[in-house]
């Protein structure tokens, strides 16, 4: 398994700074337009589906470290 984005995936994971709060990685989120799917194992760490125009970028701009594949992180970090 990769980190990288599939192509042609609509979702990601965002990968916020783990300092940030909760609500802070989620207001980051909405101000890309990103639509929220669900949280990672942790509170910065966001599956969502970026805007289709520069998506990626705005996500980038409103603070995401990363931006992964959730397949690559949902069998580690997520929470049952």
């Amino acid at each position: 398994m990769t980190l990288q984005i599939r192509p042609g995936a609509d979702a990601v994971a965002a990968v916020f700074p783990p300092w940030w709060s909760d609500a802070q990685a989620l207001s980051a989120a909405a101000s890309a337009d990103a639509a929220i799917v669900r949280t990672g194992g942790l509170a910065t760490i966001l599956v969502v589906k970026p805007s289709p125009d520069d998506g990626l970028e705005r996500l980038h701009r409103a603070g995401a470290l990363l931006t992964i594949d959730p397949r690559a992180i949902g069998a580690c970090l997520e929470i049952r």
